[in-house]
Formats: C-alpha cells, structure tokens, sequence
C-alpha cells in the first residue's frame, strides 16, 4: 500500500484523516505523512501492522481480542471459527 492508495482507502471508507487516525490506532499526523508519502523529505512506508487493519476495517471488523471480533456496526462480537489442523 503506497500514499495514494491509503489515501482512497480512508476516502472509499469516508473517514476524515482523525476518525482514520482513530479507527487505526493511531495519531492524525501519521495519517498526513501516510498519505504525503514523506515526513521532512524522507521517504514513510506504512507498517504492514497499518495495512492489515486498513484491511480489516474494510472488512467490517473494529478490533479483535485473539479470540472475538467485534463488527464495526457494533453488534454482538463474534467469534472465529477454530483453525484447520492438518495431519
């Protein structure tokens, strides 16, 4: 995810920068160098931490306690199915 592409997803989910900043955990200024792409002339990667949950909230899912989604639409958190084991 580069600069212009954070910048429409927090445009596709009409999110201002501080309720994007909010959603993600994060402080407002790092959403502006997100979406700049730059901090003082030095290049900002977005953490794949960020990426993953700019995801997730697309998804629907407002936070995650390793056991319980809670939805955005802040129903009755779910839980996940149990993983796959193999062999």
């Amino acid at each position: 995810m580069d600069a212009d592409q954070f910048k429409t997803w927090r445009k596709r989910m009409k999110f201002k920068q501080k309720e994007a900043a909010d959603r993600l955990g994060i402080k407002k200024r790092m959403v502006q160098y997100y979406e700049k792409g730059h901090r003082d002339g030095r290049p900002v990667q977005i953490p794949k931490s960020i990426r993953l949950a700019c995801y997730a909230i697309s998804h629907g899912v407002d936070d995650f306690d390793g056991e319980r989604v809670e939805p955005i639409e802040r129903g009755e958190p779910v839980g996940l199915p149990a993983p796959k084991r193999t062999g």
